[in-house]
Formats: structure tokens, C-alpha cells, sequence
């Protein structure tokens, strides 16, 4: 009965360090050794090719508001088209009311198929003083008489 205890004893040791060998996280691969740095004239010529994703260009558009919801969208009619622009969070609203009928620039970039506006600016309204016609001129004075002349 002693050596069977031994035997189990030694098992249950075996197997409780094999347990904790495999549990220990996978061991890392080793790193390719690096190339030696080319010379000079082939690491221009070599020159990896990395693709990056170029920003979308900002463009403008500016024209009379033909619809407008705040926050989701607003459509514009330029002088030769309309044009529908999504309205995000990220969308600078600048000063001045959005109102249909009223003049608005909008700033965007394409997104795929959609347009998305970047920025929306309503021109200030001109003031009332330059609207008005000019005001004439009062007419001017003949000019005095000369004084007659002394012999």
C-alpha cells in the first residue's frame, strides 16, 4: 500500500507540473535577422512604396439654401446645380441663422458617394446705410459777383 501511495504521489506531481507548463503563454517567435543596410544609390532606388491614404480634399460650395435639417442635412441650389450635403457632429456651423431662401457657403469632402459637410458659413448681411440709394448733393451756390473794378 506504501509504494502505491508513492506512485500516486509522484503522478499527481507529474502531472500538476506539466499543467503548469502548458499553461504558460506561447513563447514568442524569434525576429528575422534584418538585411544589411543597402548603399546609399540602391536605397533610393529601392525606395518601399507605402500606401497612404491621402486626406479628402476639402472643397466649397455656395449657393441659395433650398432645404435644410438641423444636424442631419442641408441642400443647396448653386447657379448651375443642387446639391445635398450630410451634417455630422464634426460640422463647423458658423455665425448667422440657416434659413431657407438665404445664402450659405458650404465646406465639404466626399465620402464615398455622400457629401459630407465640413463647415457651413452664412454671409453676414450687407447694412441697412449701404442698401440705400446715395443721397444728392445740395446744389452748389453760383458763385459771387466779382467786385467792380477800381481805375
Amino acid at each position: 500500500m506504501k509504494k502505491l501511495f508513492v506512485i500516486m504521489i509522484a503522478l499527481v506531481t507529474m502531472v500538476a507540473f506539466a499543467g503548469s507548463v502548458m499553461a504558460q503563454a506561447p513563447a514568442k517567435p524569434a525576429e528575422p535577422a534584418k538585411p544589411a543596410a543597402p548603399a546609399p544609390e540602391k536605397a533610393k532606388a529601392e525606395k518601399p512604396k507605402t500606401e497612404k491614404k491621402a486626406a479628402p480634399k476639402v472643397m466649397n460650395f455656395s449657393g441659395a439654401v433650398a432645404g435644410y435639417e438641423a444636424g442631419k442635412m442641408i441642400k443647396v441650389k448653386g447657379k448651375d446645380k443642387e446639391m445635398t450635403f450630410d451634417i455630422t457632429g464634426d460640422t463647423k456651423m458658423g455665425k448667422g441663422e440657416v434659413k431657407e431662401g438665404g445664402k450659405v457657403k458650404v465646406s465639404y469632402k466626399k465620402d464615398g458617394d455622400k457629401m459630407m459637410a465640413t463647415a457651413i458659413t452664412v454671409p453676414a448681411e450687407k447694412k441697412a446705410a449701404e442698401k440705400k440709394p446715395a443721397e444728392k448733393k445740395p446744389a452748389e451756390k453760383p458763385a459771387a459777383p466779382a467786385a467792380p473794378e477800381k481805375k
